[in-house]
């Protein structure tokens, strides 16, 4: 009874999951320390905090993986709960099938795991062994939610997915009964899902019954409540000191009680520390490039018969952010791989522009030595300098601005987190100088204050973007143009960002196409949710869709006054015998700008109908 007195502090019905009091040491530095953690019946509660924070370590003594140095844990008896880990193991499985059957207890529905598989894009058949890391991710998730538990705890649920899979898993989810414990990098998902936060920060919890929309403007009041705080004590030390060191009292025989009360301020103080370190993002920019970046015009490629690409033609200009998307194995890599010059077309011609610097983030994380330090991947193993917007620094100095520790210098990269890994591979690429910037799926595995600085530098370039990504808020808060994959090699680019590619296109990404699909039903379930997102996305314009508003008008003036200039060029009777070469030079620099022009106003009519839209 006693017990559950407490529990409903944390949640309005008697909790299916309780922690309470949670202390766990590694290595002789605590990571929680009275960390506390509830979960009713049809909870939606998303667990967030930085990385290294111990997120998932809390998620593991709910799972009863991990067994806390101190505290308590509770299940309601009967309850059935799974677990989703960051890296499942699949190796003691002969099929995926039997992988997810053997999550079943004797009374769940079997037929529902090889419905999941299917969804999911998979047969059943896969060997687990050839499986890449969404496939596995896949088959895992069809695993714990094949036999809907009472609560489901999902660490990092949407990491390999693509958008459609990301998408078909939160409809699953919202029609699910099960309770749910949430740790994600993708605010989308998390605003989507959740309707209560804990926020674990330096070893302890805090809660708010609100969904993760409002976590961050409150955990913002509680650092600038700490800071105030701070400020006070600061101001208390500070005439505590004056009085030890001039008052009248102390001078003559030091008042001994005083003078404790003052180690207790300055250990208070010491204690007192203020929100953890971000990461200082600084990007190395080259010399401005021409204003024309890259051109194509009707390219193609196929691999074994099957089109990848069909007459594609764009043109990225000095400054534009472009996002490109679509399901995994739709040929996002394909298309970026031909815009940067790394693959040539089949047919139709890539033109990149003049003085261009490339720096490439690439996804994968094959190019770090696993048995290199630290150190020298970023010097590259020459020395213990390296040069940073000009400028000699120590390599132990660029590393503390990735949140690493003088102490990880010699430490060997293939011991680094999978967040340590993504943020090093951001010092590599920020460190290099460029103009175009191209990254392919950036925001894997990184926390969500780093994420919020990677999208303020980024929005501070004054180069070109290229941006691969499944993170439809990154996307929303970072490209001004959008190209998705329509199929059958088909690509269309849309103005602004991913919300409003949805709002103009009227859809999300589509699904590849498989062998089998979803119920009617279900398939009346993701069109529904896909219908509430679009709705969603018209509530407002996104930032970027508003800056391409103000810019454009500009933009197609520009490109006017060149038009006319270029046509009293041309309009001289005798140029094309006098100078053939300045002729066919400016028909065809005429014809590009008029193509530009009208791309350019028909892009500022579609979001100002756009506009006109969300206001009526």
């Amino acid at each position: 009874m006693i017990i559950f007195v407490c529990l409903r502090l944390y949640s309005v019905s008697p909790p299916l999951l309780f922690l309470k009091d949670i202390d766990l040491t590694f290595g002789g530095t605590p990571l929680l320390e009275g960390a506390d953690l509830a979960i009713g019946e049809g909870e939606r509660l998303c667990l967030v905090g930085r990385n290294g924070s111990g997120k998932s370590t809390l998620l593991k003594i709910a799972a009863g993986i991990i067994e806390a140095d101190h505290g308590e844990r509770f299940i309601q008896p009967g309850a059935t709960w799974r677990y989703l880990p960051q890296e499942p193991d699949l190796s003691a499985f002969a099929s995926t099938l039997a992988y997810v059957e053997a999550g079943l207890s004797p009374s769940d529905d079997s037929h529902r795991a090889r419905y999941l598989l299917e969804a999911l894009g998979l047969t059943g058949d896969e060997d687990p062994r050839t499986l890449s890391g969404g496939e596995a991710r896949r088959a895992a998730l069809a695993r714990v939610l094949a036999p809907e538990p009472d609560i489901l705890m999902l660490d990092e649920p949407t990491n390999h997915l693509d958008l459609p899979a990301i998408e078909w898993l939160e409809s699953e989810l919202k029609s699910l009964k099960s309770a749910l414990v949430l740790i994600s990098h993708d605010r989308h998902f998390l605003q989507n899902l959740s309707r209560a936060t804990l926020w674990l920060h330096r070893g302890v919890t805090r809660r708010l019954e609100k969904g993760f929309g409002e976590f961050e403007a409150w955990r913002d009041v509680i650092f600038e409540e700490e800071e105030r705080e701070r400020h006070k004590l600061d101001r208390q030390i500070v005439r505590e000191e004056h009085w030890v060191r001039y008052g009248i009292t102390a001078r003559r025989k030091r008042n001994m009680r005083r003078m404790a009360e003052l180690a207790v301020l300055r250990q208070k103080r010491k204690e007192a520390r203020g929100p953890q370190g971000g990461v200082k993002l600084d990007l190395t920019e080259a010399e401005t490039s021409g204003t024309l970046v890259i051109e194509a015009e009707k390219i193609s490629v196929s691999f074994n018969d099957k089109k990848i690409v069909k007459d594609f033609s764009t043109r990225i200009l000095r400054g534009d952010r472009i996002g490109l998307v679509g399901a995994n194995g739709a040929g996002k890599t394909t298309l970026l791989n031909l815009l940067t010059g790394k693959l040539a077309p089949d047919e139709g011609r890539v033109r990149p522009g003049t003085n261009l610097a490339m720096t490439t983030l690439e996804q994968k994380r094959d190019s770090l030595d696993p048995t290199q330090s630290l150190a020298d991947t970023l010097s590259g193993g020459v020395g213990d300098r390296i040069v940073v917007n000009g400028e000699n620094r120590h390599v132990v100095s660029y590393m503390k601005d990735f949140l690493f520790s003088p102490e990880q210098a010699r430490t060997p990269v293939g011991t680094l987190s999978g967040g340590e890994r993504a943020r090093l591979l951001l010092a590599l690429a920020l460190a290099n100088p460029s103009n175009l910037l191209v990254l392919d799926e950036p925001t894997n595995d990184l926390d969500l204050e780093t994420l919020d600085l990677l999208e303020e530098m980024l929005g501070d370039y004054q180069g070109t973007l290229i941006i691969v990504s499944h993170d439809r808020d990154f996307l929303d808060r970072v490209a001004t143009a959008v190209i998705i994959a329509e199929g059958n090699g088909v690509w269309l680019d849309y103005a602004g960002g991913y919300s409003d590619m949805v709002t103009q296109r009227g859809r999300g990404v589509d699904a590849r196409a498989t062998n089998s699909s979803p119920t009617p039903q279900k398939s009346r379930e993701i069109n529904k949710d896909r219908d509430e997102s679009a709705s969603t996305a018209k509530r407002k314009l996104s930032f970027n869709a508003k800056r391409l508003l103000e810019t454009l008008p500009e933009r197609i003036d520009a490109l006017g006054r060149d038009i006319e200039k270029l046509k009293a060029v041309l309009a001289d009777p005798e140029l094309y015998t006098r100078d053939r070469a300045r002729f066919d030079k400016a028909s065809e620099l005429l014809t590009r700008a008029e193509d530009e022009r009208q791309k350019s106003e028909t892009q500022w009519l579609e979001l100002e109908m756009l506009r006109e839209e969300l206001e009526a």
